[in-house]
């Protein structure tokens, strides 16, 4: 199956909260040595739905490495942003 059929596969199965099914499909297709930045960015994109945030970052940086232009350059910004965003007046209730 060609990358962007898969790639778009991924796509609707995030979209449709069924982030096993796409974790499992990326997996199936870095297996098969296909992959493309796209498909490790949307790999981020369900680790970061399940909050795995390690796991996103890592894989949005895979994503960046191969292509410095991808969506994942501001995917990985907003995820590390979120992670070093704090609110010290929560600390104190």
């Amino acid at each position: 199956m060609e990358i962007s059929k898969c790639n778009a596969e991924i796509k609707q199965l995030i979209d449709e909260h069924k982030l096993d099914d796409a974790l499992a499909k990326v997996e199936e297709i870095i297996a098969s040595g296909c992959a493309d930045d796209m498909t490790y960015y949307f790999r981020g994109n369900a680790y970061r739905r399940c909050e795995n945030w390690k796991g996103a970052i890592d894989s949005y940086t895979q994503a960046i490495e191969m292509n410095p232009e991808s969506p994942a350059v501001a995917a990985r910004t907003m995820v590390i942003s979120i992670l070093e965003f704090y609110n010290t007046d929560m600390y104190n209730h």
